[in-house]
């Protein structure tokens, strides 16, 4: 009688178990704008702005940031006059 009732509880748990809904598992949110997909953000000097960036294979590549462009010329002192 004892191995009947731990078998039907046995199979009752197995039961219920196949109904039980699954959680569905969240995909992996996109990496920012301008970030490169499967690398890892290097920020080398530690000020909190990211550096560059490691691939998969361990190599550090720097992000480039242009130049600023040169300033305007000056005002000639050549001219109309009033």
């Amino acid at each position: 009688m004892r191995i009947q009732s731990i078998m039907l509880a046995g199979f009752g748990a197995l039961a219920l178990a196949a109904c039980a809904q699954r959680e569905e598992e969240m995909a992996a949110l996109p990496p920012p704008p301008g970030a490169v997909p499967g690398s890892t953000a290097a920020d080398r000097d530690g000020d909190g702005i990211i550096d560059g960036y490691y691939t998969a294979d361990g190599i550090y590549h720097a992000n480039y940031t242009p130049p600023p462009p040169p300033p305007p010329p000056p005002p000639t002192q050549l001219g109309e006059r009033g």
